[in-house]
């Protein structure tokens, strides 16, 4: 895109342990903060791959990931996007730092709740050197299990993450829950200096309410927009929400997020 007015963002993300082999450049085991092997598969070219087990990243090498992000935040923004958000939740390679189950770590990564999320404070760093505070903007899934990611003390976890990166100025920090028992919605909006999104298959009465009440600035919704690219429009007039198909999902045809209908002019 060459017109940043409407470029939008741009999510940026590293898989670590949940990627395959047959991903990555010469066959490379993937890596991770631990050479903790994750239950599941991946998704390949050839079908679903169990995941293999991953290479624990030496200390030395953990700067070149950040700086990693960093230049994929320079790429973004010299496209065009207006924008970056740094994708840790998901069960991707910042929340495998993040989390006890994945991180076994021993050194200044592990360990306790403050060096664990010192991964993601770094990426954020290098990302907000490049394109400002405001630019950047943070995704986090604390009741996520997807990707076979625990974590013993999660209420622990995100209120020292977020406690780290909340006084920053992001663009926002996004908190998507997928009905968990715990609210985290009240334990962590508190602590964020600016705009704070809530999302996780939120309807449209769900979203108000927490928008309304003061728990979140806006909501954010990702597989009802992709079901439904009018989304704003069938809200205001009420019409019905077509169902995302999830067999197109990572298919890597022409078919999906891209061919649903709109509703009639």
């Amino acid at each position: 895109m060459t017109d940043a007015v409407h470029a939008g963002g741009g999510q940026i993300m590293h898989a670590g342990r949940i990627s395959d082999p047959s991903m990555l450049p010469g066959g490379a085991t993937p890596v991770a903060p631990s050479a903790v092997r994750p239950k599941g598969q991946s998704y390949t070219l050839a079908g679903m791959k169990d995941h293999v087990t991953p290479r624990a990243l030496e200390i030395g090498e953990i700067p070149g990931v950040i700086a990693e992000y960093q230049a994929a935040t320079r790429r973004a923004l010299d496209a065009g996007f207006d924008g970056v958000e740094l994708h840790a939740a998901s069960g991707y390679l910042p929340m495998q730092f993040l989390s006890s189950g994945s991180n076994t770590r021993t050194d200044g990564y592990g360990g306790s709740a403050t060096n664990r999320a010192r991964f993601i404070v770094e990426a954020l760093d290098a990302m907000i050197a490049v394109a400002g505070a405001g630019r950047v903007g943070i995704k986090l899934s604390p009741d996520m299990a997807f990707n076979d990611i625990a974590d013993a003390n999660p209420q622990d976890t995100y209120r020292t993450l977020v406690s780290l990166i909340g006084p920053k100025g992001l663009a926002y920090v996004h908190v998507a829950l997928f009905g968990g028992p715990f609210d985290y919605h009240s334990l962590l909006r508190p602590l964020v200096k600016g705009a704070y999104f809530a999302g996780g298959g939120l309807t449209q009465q769900a979203a108000a309410a927490l928008v309304v009440s003061g728990q979140a600035d806006a909501a954010v919704f990702g597989a009802a927009f992709i079901a439904n690219p009018d989304l704003p429009a069938r809200f205001r007039t009420g019409a019905a929400l077509a169902k995302p198909d999830q067999a197109t999902y990572y298919a890597g045809g022409d078919k999906g997020y891209t061919d649903y209908p709109a509703l009639a002019a």
